[in-house]
């Protein structure tokens, strides 16, 4: 998949379709904080979601307290928001659902 950055205008189209995602504060990011039943099912949530980040070869930056995680994504080598960030998202926002 490309690593082009996303313009201002595809950015915005794209954020309106992925529930709880929003621009990250002084970075070229988008963030989400997922909340879960308990520890066992976040962690199942980061387990699924770093199998299909590995497979897609990108990674998000994370932080897991307990039922809590803040998930954080960019492309370093676009150094911003490219389509990877936004499957990824997609991806991750169905784990959660399920």
């Amino acid at each position: 998949m490309a690593r082009n950055r996303l313009n201002a205008g595809e950015l915005d189209t794209a954020l309106q379709e992925l529930s709880g995602w929003s621009k990250t504060e002084g970075r070229e990011a988008i963030s989400k904080t997922f909340k879960f039943k308990d520890f066992n099912a976040a962690f199942g949530f980061m387990t699924r979601a770093a199998l299909v980040a590995e497979k897609m070869d990108h990674h998000p930056e994370w932080f897991n307290v307990y039922n809590r995680v803040e998930v954080t994504l960019t492309t370093h080598d676009a150094d911003g928001i490219t389509e990877l960030d936004i499957k990824l998202a997609r991806t991750m926002n169905g784990f959660a659902a399920a």
